[in-house]
């Protein structure tokens, strides 16, 4: 029998490798969602979404993580180097990363994205996350350091250029030597965890305006950037400094790195614990003003957590659907088996929710400055939203996972490395008790904002609406009364948030199929409980185009 032959009898009844497709253009809600877009966009988009759907780049994924980073704190010769060591393929994925913008494109001055940066970026981000999320740690924190450091004039004026640059530059040399540059974040200790006011490293005053950092990390992403955003106390309070790694000597700026964290996943990033030697600082912002400083950052994080979340679960719904339409199964394809088809639309309606509500929230933060009601929705909805979006991936990627049947549990597929990334999201950048203590955080200080956002939601569901709302005003009080109640709330409002913007953006069957299960119905535990009433299949199909 030639090879040939021996091959076509291997595979059968077995889907064919999931790559060669592209990811912007098979997808109907995406294109939906994304249509305001310029056209140039929409043709630079369309060209990501084809190089993230290529065997070449599904390739490069899978070496980043088969290939986690290497420590090494000396050299041969016993003196300190503290550097981490990467595959080539991270870097590549770094490269390509940084030159679609997503290490900084929100601070650019294209006319082709004026006033949708957040949203361009934020779709780029999603379709790069639905190949591999490890890089989009280090891209996520560049992007947001600028907004701390837009109160720091000078280093504004030196540092921002390098920040924004569409390059990426891994070379071991002193920012002051670099066209680009990479930022990023440290702010947990052990002792205190989310209560970052507990923190313990010290910041001194020195000459000529310069601090000195004494102290540690818990927790400290991508230590290969080429400066961190830290916080530490001073006399004057917890503070806000700007660290580089590489002093303008090319030396070590007393960052000592001291294990990398073997994590669950995001296996090509790595996560560090950290001690610093008389670390050389600059003060960002106002001495004791550290957390509402670098809080700047941190919401930027968050919204890249929900959409990169999106991205997430959309992958791996993907590949499912992708498999269910080649395997066969009882005399039919597996996914026009009624119980499946089921299960695919449910899980459908999640995705496509999780899609909608985290560009909408994109859509806030390039309007927050000019329009009141956006400003409101970006303050109470981004802990929200990245509340339930973060919440709702381990249990809808395990569903995928299963779906495949055992060939979704084997590691030389893509399901279990998205399965294990799943939490992480999450956790990084507040878990979900911290998001919905900043929901009633921002409701208490500004309870106009709430009603604001309620509002819009109100008019965005029409008739669906006046039930819904009054619920949320209920849970609302009874969240600012009784904090253990606030997942209640925070949850309700995502959905609500969630249906408002798939009411009006999409479809009328997807909409409505949303608000009947999930906010007419009591809370369930799996997907699949969708009844006759809504073509299961069409949500399906609308969502994942086949490739032409």
């Amino acid at each position: 029998m030639v090879g040939s032959e021996m091959r076509r009898l291997t595979m059968t009844n077995q889907s064919p490798t999931f790559a060669g497709h592209n990811a912007y253009a098979n997808d109907g809600v995406l294109r939906l969602l994304s249509k305001s877009l310029s056209q140039e966009t929409l043709a630079d988009i369309s060209a990501h979404g084809q190089w993230v759907g290529s065997a070449e780049a599904q390739e490069l994924a899978r070496m980043a993580n088969d290939n986690p980073p290497k420590l090494r704190t000396v050299d041969p010769k016993g003196e300190r180097v503290d550097v981490v060591e990467f595959h080539p393929a991270y870097h590549a994925l770094m490269r390509r990363g940084a030159a679609v913008g997503l290490n900084a494109s929100i601070w650019e001055t294209n006319e082709a994205e004026k006033g949708v940066r957040n949203v361009a970026r934020a779709v780029r981000f999603m379709l790069t996350s639905q190949l591999e999320n490890g890089h989009l740690c280090p891209l996520t924190m560049t992007n947001a350091s600028v907004a701390p450091l837009l109160s720091a004039t000078t280093l504004m004026r030196d540092w921002t250029p390098k920040i924004v640059c569409r390059h990426y530059d891994s070379a071991q040399r002193p920012p002051s030597q670099k066209n680009a540059l990479t930022i990023g974040m440290g702010m947990t200790e052990r002792q205190g965890g989310s209560d970052v006011r507990a923190n313990t490293s010290r910041a001194i005053r020195g000459n000529q305006g310069g601090w000195r950092i004494q102290g540690e990390k818990w927790f400290f992403s991508a230590p290969m950037c080429d400066a961190f955003l830290i916080l530490a106390q001073t006399e004057g309070g917890l503070s806000c400094f700007l660290i580089p790694r590489l002093l303008p000597d090319g030396t070590n700026n007393g960052i000592r790195l001291q294990r990398l964290k073997d994590k669950l996943g995001n296996r090509s990033n790595a996560s560090s614990e950290v001690k610093f030697e008389n670390t050389l600082a600059m003060l960002i912002g106002e001495e004791g003003a550290g957390v509402r400083t670098i809080l700047e950052m941190v919401t930027l994080t968050r919204l890249d957590c929900s959409v990169g979340q999106a991205g997430l679960m959309r992958t791996a719904l993907a590949e499912t659907v992708h498999h269910t339409r080649y395997r066969s199964t009882f005399g039919k394809k597996l996914i026009d088996q009624p119980i499946m088809t089921r299960v695919l639309a449910d899980l459908t309606l999640d995705v496509a929710a999780a899609q909608a509500l985290s560009l909408r929230l994109a859509r806030s933060f390039d309007l927050a400055t000019s329009v009141p009601e956006h400003n409101a929705y970006a303050r109470i909805l981004t802990p929200a939203v990245k509340y339930w979006v973060c919440k709702i991936a381990p249990a809808l990627i395990y569903e995928c996972m299963e779906s495949l049947g055992g060939n979704g549990y084997i590691e030389e597929n893509n399901m279990p490395r998205w399965y294990r990334e799943a939490p992480l999201n999450a956790i990084w950048e507040g878990s979900g008790n911290i998001m919905c203590l900043d929901v009633l955080r921002a409701i208490r200080k500004q309870p106009e904002m709430l009603q604001s956002v309620l509002d819009g939601l109100a008019e965005d569901l029409g008739d669906a609406a006046k039930q819904t709302i009054d619920v949320l005003h209920i849970a609302a009080d009874m969240a600012l009364e009784d904090e253990g109640s606030a997942r209640i709330f925070t949850e309700q409002l995502a959905l609500t948030a969630a249906a408002a913007e798939m009411r009006r953006s999409l479809p009328s069957d997807i909409a409505e199929a949303f608000i009947e299960s999930r906010l007419g119905r009591p809370w369930r535990h799996t997907y699949g409980m969708m009844d006759s009433r809504y073509n299961a299949r069409s949500i399906v199909d609308f969502a994942f185009l086949e490739a032409a």
